[in-house]
């Protein structure tokens, strides 16, 4: 299982509908999370590190970020971070 990061252009964000999408904050933290269903989500601001069992990435403002389902991970926000997110 794979997380993918992409540097999407307006153009990309505007076609995928990211300003209809939910927002999420959290402050620096770690916590341990699965996913139930395929996320993505736009980076607005922070930075996170996940961790999982093939491997570690570090995204911040500008990343879109794309979990599959049934992935467990290990979340920590180094800066506070606000994101944009869908399931599905």
């Amino acid at each position: 299982m794979e997380i993918r990061i992409e540097k999407p252009d307006r153009e990309a964000l505007r076609a995928l509908g990211v300003d209809g999408w939910e927002t999420w904050e959290c402050e620096p933290s770690v916590f341990d999370w699965s996913y139930d269903a395929p996320e993505t989500c736009y980076i607005l601001e922070g930075r996170a590190r996940v961790r999982t069992p093939s491997g570690e990435v570090t995204f911040g403002p500008g990343d879109l970020v794309r979990f599959p389902e049934g992935l467990a991970c290990t979340w920590t926000v180094v800066e506070r971070v606000r994101k944009k997110y869908s399931f599905g």
